[in-house]
């Protein structure tokens, strides 16, 4: 599955390292395995058909699982959630041409993602090779995180993937080269000074991590690629702040790309990784934002999955196909809904979000919806660093 892949030997010392020894079964005897394998390979391995979108759905939430555990010791990291990437991926307009690019792949769910929505548009196995060794294309910087995107795209049957390790500042020539037409990204929040150009990081004055909130890697990433699309994961600061390297970021984004949409998703999403806020900024890249243009705004915050200690956000109560459904067709259709979403003009000098603009359903509201609000509020002031 490795043959001809990009940086085989550093892919395989990751694997071994970072993946096949972090695996917490060392308590297993002999006989252990053996029943462990067992069940492996006659009870779960007939039924997954890694050739069918299913299959690579299964697959997905399979790795989810496992991740957690290989990487539950560090509490910051904000690895996207799998139906996140769906719904991103959904909006991107992804077709059977589409050639993706995560400059920031982390653990790749991005990659996975969206090579999973292109295969369903192929028809034949030529089709399918193609898309593997020709439009999927990846970063990482942290070796340990690049093991784990190794291994995902091992799973889902991609060994040639183009995954390089490395810092995305030391591979522009590489990522114009890749010609995308569409970057997935959710870039480092806090990227120490070791991250990013010396020139960018002398700008920082006493700060130890980026002021932009990793805003100044999509700058650099889009000003590559030039084309497409690009959907990017940024912390609220990114959308609220018009001042500073932020506010100086957002001008430079307009006058060279549009600003087509941004959502407000939901406070925990993380969880129980980082803390952020999140949101996703949507840009047509190469085409300067044209005056008078209306961006959509989503607040997209109720995605009706729930916290369950020790397994993360679930949907228990199977809500995300029919939300998931809403968020699309009311973006699509760029319509004002109370309490849901809004289209307005924006500037650099104004917030890009919905809660800014958004008319308030009042028609639901209650009593135990305001304190709950109120102690969202609370909480995001205190991860805002603003309370």
């Amino acid at each position: 599955m490795l043959k001809d892949s990009i940086d085989k030997a550093k892919k395989l010392a990751a694997l071994q390292s970072n993946v096949i020894e972090s695996q917490y079964v060392e308590g297993l005897d002999s006989d252990g395995y053996h029943k462990l394998l067992d069940f492996i390979h006659y009870s779960i391995l007939p039924y997954i058909n890694d050739a069918s979108y299913e299959g690579h759905d299964l697959l997905s939430y399979f790795f989810t699982t496992f991740n957690k555990y290989v990487a539950r010791e560090d509490k910051n990291q904000a690895f996207t959630p799998n139906h996140i990437s769906h719904f991103m991926c959904k909006v991107a307009g992804i077709h059977r041409n589409t050639r993706v690019l995560d400059p920031t792949c982390g653990s790749g769910t991005f990659l996975v993602q969206a090579m999973t929505q292109i295969l369903r548009e192929c028809e034949t196995d030529a089709e399918r090779k193609k898309v593997k060794e020709e439009q999927i294309y990846g970063i990482e910087f942290d070796d340990s995180v690049y093991g784990l995107a190794t291994t995902n795209m091992l799973i889902h049957g991609d060994g040639n993937s183009n995954i390089r390790s490395g810092s995305c500042f030391d591979l522009g020539d590489w990522i114009a080269d890749t010609n995308s037409n569409l970057v997935l990204m959710n870039p480092p929040y806090n990227a120490s000074k070791s991250q990013v150009p010396k020139t960018f990081a002398s700008t920082w004055g006493k700060s130890s991590t980026d002021p932009t909130k990793g805003l100044y890697f999509v700058k650099f990433v889009a000003d590559k690629v030039k084309q497409g699309r690009l959907l990017v994961l940024l912390p609220m600061q990114c959308a609220i702040k018009t001042d500073g390297l932020i506010g100086d970021i957002k001008q430079s984004m307009l006058e060279e790309h549009t600003l087509d949409a941004v959502f407000s998703f939901p406070i925990d999403m993380f969880y129980p990784g980082a803390s952020a806020v999140a949101c996703c900024m949507a840009f047509d890249l190469g085409k300067p934002h044209p005056k008078n243009y209306e961006t959509f705004f989503g607040y997209y915050r109720e995605d009706g999955f729930e916290k369950r200690k020790g397994v993360g956000r679930v949907d228990v109560k199977d809500k995300w196909v029919e939300t998931e459904k809403k968020w699309y067709e009311t973006y699509r259709s760029r319509l004002t809904i109370p309490g849901l979403s809004v289209c307005k003009s924006v500037t650099s000098s104004m917030e890009w979000c919905a809660e800014a603009y958004m008319e308030t359903d009042y028609s639901t509201l209650s009593e135990v919806d305001f304190v709950e609000k109120l102690r969202d509020y609370a909480a995001f002031l205190v991860q805002n660093e603003k309370f």
